[in-house]
């Protein structure tokens, strides 16, 4: 896998389109929220791109984004409230997406 030079910004996306796609469904509420973060360019590039990675290749990709950008802790607690924003941006924070945000915070905290 060819090494992941995305801006933080870019990041945020991909995570935040991993995160949405918990529940096997990307609403427009999240979709709005990741928009808020990004331009409308990057987004669809980065949407693009998250297309075509199974969720190994997902998770690979945002382990080294990470690293890349020597996120701390501080860093990790701001974007797992970024992701919360995203979860309960439709209105139901269900229990895919509870489990999903265990699961992100064990590989990535």
């Amino acid at each position: 896998m060819n090494e992941v030079h995305w801006s933080k910004e870019e990041l945020i996306a991909y995570i935040l389109l991993f995160a949405a796609h918990s529940d096997f469904k990307e609403s427009n509420h999240e979709r709005n929220v990741i928009i808020s973060k990004v331009d409308m360019n990057t987004f669809q590039r980065i949407h693009d791109e998250f297309d075509d990675d199974n969720d190994y290749q997902s998770i690979q990709k945002i382990q080294d984004a990470l690293k890349f950008h020597d996120y701390k802790k501080e860093d990790l607690s701001a974007l797992f409230k970024e992701i919360m924003v995203l979860f309960h941006s439709d209105g139901d924070f269900d229990v895919l997406e509870r489990n999903m945000f265990t699961v992100l915070k064990r590989l990535l905290d």
